[in-house]
């Protein structure tokens, strides 16, 4: 088995609202996958399906190879399905202690996971009294302690701060690179996606519009920045690939291993270069083009 999530032709509607369309999916297992997409475009539908939470209108799922709704299969995956929520006059600590008893796990190193996760100071404090990012560190920690395969994240970030966000990229990361734990996770947060994530699928109307590795996504939109003169020389040896960037600079359509020769085109035809750099390749572009200019992800 090598795939953590599988949907075939997976379709859901709520009334008159078509959530995913035909849906074909395969999700590796190994490292950080992204799902994105704009508000609406199915994201968290595709995870409550996967995880038995909502049953599809059409199609299957399954989870590390089993039918969704496999009980063996569910005990293999961790989730935190958008804000997590738990009981107000608990304790961090004894909110882990009553959800591991209710999955029937009997050893977990609860501390460990409260360390990990940064809350050991707040663990015996009520969870009546947590920011909104604590408890999602809380919601990770109840997601990862029971040893799961593959955990499946919505808006891990949400609500933290820089420094959270930079923590939480952090132990993901750690997760997937020496615990060997698939991560799955949706995120409104482009920026972070493209710095964490391995591979990524962009969701749009309930459809696949993109799915690839991030830097496979990014490289249509990376071009070489040229400061030069005289542009209207740069432009026509470049031809179709160029584009002018203001005054006194073109944009060229090249790969990087295409970059030293037009450099040695120019100087040699008597371009005087005054820089050359790459610009672009942001995932947020990639974002733009497969869902029509929106960039609200969340």
């Amino acid at each position: 088995m090598s795939v953590a999530l599988e949907a075939q032709g997976l379709g859901k509607r709520f009334g008159t609202v078509e959530a995913l369309r035909d849906l074909t999916l395969s999700i590796p297992l190994g490292g950080v996958y992204g799902v994105l997409g704009p508000n609406g475009a199915g994201k968290s539908t595709l995870f409550r399906i996967a995880l038995g939470l909502v049953r599809p209108s059409s199609g299957s799922v399954k989870v590390l190879g089993a039918e969704r709704g496999d009980i063996k299969a569910l005990r293999r995956t961790g989730s935190v399905i958008e804000n997590p929520h738990f009981p107000p006059y608990l304790t961090g600590r004894q909110a882990l202690q009553f959800l591991a008893a209710a999955s029937g796990a009997r050893t977990v190193d609860f501390q460990a996971w409260l360390d990990r996760v940064e809350l050991s100071e707040a663990a015996d404090r009520v969870v009546k009294g947590y920011s909104v990012g604590m408890k999602q560190r809380l919601g990770l920690a109840a997601a990862l302690m029971t040893g799961p395969q593959a955990v499946i994240l919505d808006e891990p970030t949400s609500g933290m701060d820089p420094v959270g966000i930079a923590d939480m990229r952090k132990l993901i990361r750690e997760l997937a690179d020496k615990d060997g734990v698939t991560i799955i996770l949706a995120s409104h947060q482009l920026d972070e996606v493209q710095r964490l994530c391995d591979r990524v699928a962009i969701l749009d109307k309930g459809r696949l519009a993109a799915e690839g590795a991030v830097d496979a996504l990014t490289a249509a939109s990376r071009k070489l920045r040229i400061e030069a003169s005289p542009v209207a020389k740069v432009l026509d040896i470049l031809g179709e690939r160029g584009q002018p960037d203001g005054r006194d600079a073109v944009l060229a359509t090249v790969t990087r291993a295409e970059a030293p020769a037009l450099i040695r085109a120019l100087a040699a035809a008597g371009v005087d270069l005054t820089e050359a750099r790459w610009v672009g390749g942001e995932l947020e572009t990639a974002f733009r083009f497969h869902t029509g200019g929106t960039v609200n992800a969340g």
